[in-house]
């Protein structure tokens, strides 16, 4: 299918791998971003949106980490990437940030280093360096309750994330694409993720890879591997107000 991408807009173009089951020690099916800095603790990602926001987990990698500017992994670039995804949905990303809290932080399952970048400065500060986190944590639900400590977590994640919009902005807008059109372009690229992951089950095909291509007025998919196929997904106009 011919590309619709305006000749005058350079698409960002960003690939993409399928996997049947993924050898990543989650064994679930899906896609994930071909992108450096991928983090072992991401997990394939399917179409499937939820029923609080209208796009996929792969959607919010692609539109609210990667053209953002935002790592896929790291408390910091979710803080981030999760305002924006609140940003472009008008959803609460308060669930989303306790949810991290509860698996994650309270367990002692830390991911990364800058967990300690949520809290706030004096109370960092505390926090011995070189110190296990799962017995810091420990040691913190003890001193300050579940109930607080989970509130000044949240209250990190959201103003961290907040002090990273311009950063998005920046970003976005860095690859030629319309900031204002990040809800319609992630709502094109949803449609588009499910045609592209409708085709490998139809096919049956244990593996694949292809290229997203992104503009402002249309989205694409090309396979590169098992087959060349490709699929246009037009942008919707901005409505009239």
């Amino acid at each position: 299918m011919a590309s619709t991408v305006p000749s005058s807009a350079t698409p960002v173009v960003v690939p993409a791998l399928y996997a049947e089951q993924w050898d990543d020690g989650f064994g679930a099916r899906g896609w994930k971003l071909d992108v450096p800095d991928l983090g072992a603790d991401v997990i394939a990602a399917t179409p499937y949106t939820g029923e609080r926001i209208p796009t996929s987990v792969f959607v919010h990698d692609l539109v609210d980490h990667h053209l953002c500017g935002f790592r896929l992994s790291g408390y910091l670039d979710e803080a981030g990437a999760l305002v924006q995804l609140a940003e472009r949905t008008g959803s609460d990303p308060v669930a989303d940030f306790q949810q991290i809290i509860d698996e994650d932080l309270l367990s002692g399952l830390v991911a990364g280093p800058d967990w300690k970048d949520l809290l706030p400065a004096t109370l960092a500060a505390e926090i011995d360096p070189n110190a296990d986190p799962e017995v810091t944590l420990e040691d913190l639900r003890r001193n300050l309750g579940d109930g607080l400590l989970r509130a000044l977590f949240t209250g990190g994640f959201v103003q961290e994330g907040w002090l990273r919009c311009a950063a998005a902005r920046t970003a976005w807008t860095a690859h030629g694409l319309e900031y204002s059109a990040r809800a319609r372009i992630a709502l094109a690229l949803q449609e588009l993720f499910e045609w592209t992951d409708a085709q490998v089950q139809a096919c049956a095909w244990p593996r694949a890879r292809g290229n997203f291509s992104i503009g402002n007025h249309a989205v694409e998919f090309h396979f590169t591997e098992p087959v060349r196929r490709g699929h246009v997904v037009a942008v919707p106009p901005t409505p009239d107000l």
